[in-house]
């Protein structure tokens, strides 16, 4: 597998940062000043030392054609990853052959290289052992699946109570009885072993000073909580492929068993989304001849970046396993056969209202699904009073930006990306509106592809 010939944009790259800070420092290291002895290699290796504060250079080396995305390894002290340092030598390596050219990694980073692949080995070892072990005693198994059951159905039954008390009061003593209500709730669901719960529990405690209109939003949150609580209750009643929705709702593991799809897998876009406890990476793909999207998730401590990275806008050929469930697109991803690379093929587009109507018969499917993947063609971003929204050019319809798309960087990008002229977007139609997470400008008719370069906006 090679990576020779095949470099990343500095979109793709910048795409990766964990932060906007991050995205802003590295970009000041994207220049050969302070780096030397830097090169990349045939295998997809890529190295350099850059001039830091003190007397020693920082060690960087990145694998770009890893199984499970870019890797990295920094002697320098910061905890997020990538740091500004591999970001800078991978904008280098990126924009300037001369400044990274090909050769032999030197003896440092080959000995990371050498590491890193005596720890995969090890994991596969032990992942293989512990099938083995589980598969040794399927009872053990299935006794400890039906304690966590119990558990749950106990947590539930306890829940719907505190559903009808709720309403039995008012939804008025809900804005008086401040958080502590549902944090103590969300805890009684985390003893269940009912995640899922515990993190809709959490989400209400915020809706009563969510501004004008709360008790409408909190009602349709407690309607939504009520109905996955009687999935759960009567999930011996349900058709196979929704009870193992209710069961991912809830917060149950699975795994997935949908045989692999092989594929060229072209990465739409990557995001991520932290709490107190938790970083989580969505990471949204595109199978160019199958036509599938898929959902990949990775997750990290809180504060940590999760490690499964891979760079907006590239395809990489690879097997593909849906995980179970009505209307879900979650995906694990397989074994990687090539390294990343351009592609011209896009998604293809659909307008605002099929967006709309495609999210409707997803629900069906999934009640609780807040939003589906879609990707819109030939739209405009166009300002709504002190909104956005994204107008077809073909109708006097539109679909409105959601509030978190409106404080977010990439809003700015859309709209000068756009320029007043049509643009395909690929982004989460839902309830509350549009999200744009990826775009790319129409290119003028006879110029050389149909659509530019992948702009990240997330």
């Amino acid at each position: 597998m090679t990576q020779q010939g095949v470099r990343w944009t500095a979109e793709q790259v910048l795409a990766l940062a964990p932060d906007a800070t991050s995205r802003k420092a590295g970009s000041k290291l994207g220049a050969a000043g302070p780096w030397s002895e830097a090169g990349t290699s045939d295998e997809g290796t890529v190295w350099g030392l850059c001039k830091g504060s003190g007397s020693k250079p920082y060690q960087t080396v990145i694998d770009v054609a890893d199984s499970a995305g870019p890797a990295y390894k920094c002697s320098c002290p910061s905890r997020k990853f990538p740091c500004k340092h591999a970001l800078g030598l991978l904008l280098l390596w990126a924009g300037d052959d001369t400044a990274v050219p090909s050769g032999q990694a030197p003896d440092w980073a080959e000995q990371w290289l050498a590491g890193r692949r005596t720890r995969a080995a090890e994991r596969t070892t032990r992942t293989d052992a512990a099938s083995g072990a589980t598969s040794a005693d399927p009872e053990a198994a299935r006794r400890r699946a039906e304690r966590r059951a119990d558990r749950i159905t106990a947590g539930a039954a306890e829940l719907e109570q505190r559903l009808t008390d709720l309403f039995r009061g008012g939804l008025a003593a809900a804005e008086q009885a401040g958080y502590a209500l549902w944090e103590e709730t969300a805890a009684r669901m985390v003893d269940a072993q009912a995640p899922g719960l515990a993190a809709r529990v959490r989400e209400l405690g915020a809706i009563p000073g969510s501004g004008p209109g709360w008790p409408v939003r909190l009602l349709e949150e407690c309607a939504l909580l009520h109905l996955l609580d009687q999935g759960w209750l009567r999930r011996d009643r349900l058709p196979d492929v929704l009870a193992a929705t209710v069961r991912s709702r809830i917060g149950l593991p699975g795994s997935p068993d949908g045989p692999p799809v092989r594929d060229r897998w072209l990465a739409l876009a990557q995001y991520d989304t932290s709490d107190s406890r938790l970083t989580t990476r969505r990471i949204w793909l595109h199978g160019t001849d199958s036509g599938r999207t898929a959902l990949l998730l990775s997750y990290g401590a809180a504060g940590r970046a999760p490690e499964l990275s891979l760079p907006v806008g590239l395809t990489f050929e690879a097997e593909v396993s849906a995980y179970p469930g009505a209307g879900q697109l979650r995906a694990a991803l397989g074994e990687r056969f090539t390294a990343p690379e351009p592609i011209a093929v896009r998604p293809p587009g659909i307008t605002p209202s099929e967006a709309a109507a495609r999210y409707g018969a997803a629900l069906r499917d999934d009640p609780w699904l807040d939003s589906y993947p879609v990707t819109l063609t030939r739209v405009i971003p166009t300002p709504a009073g002190d909104s956005w929204q994204l107008a077809d050019t073909e109708s006097d319809l539109a679909l409105p930006l959601t509030p978190s798309a409106l404080s977010r960087p990439g809003l700015w990008r859309l709209i000068a990306l756009s320029g007043g002229t049509p643009v395909t977007v690929f982004g989460e139609c839902g309830h509350r509106g549009f999200t744009p997470l990826t775009a790319w400008a129409e290119q003028p008719e006879g110029a050389q592809g149909a659509i530019g370069q992948a702009v990240a906006l997330c």
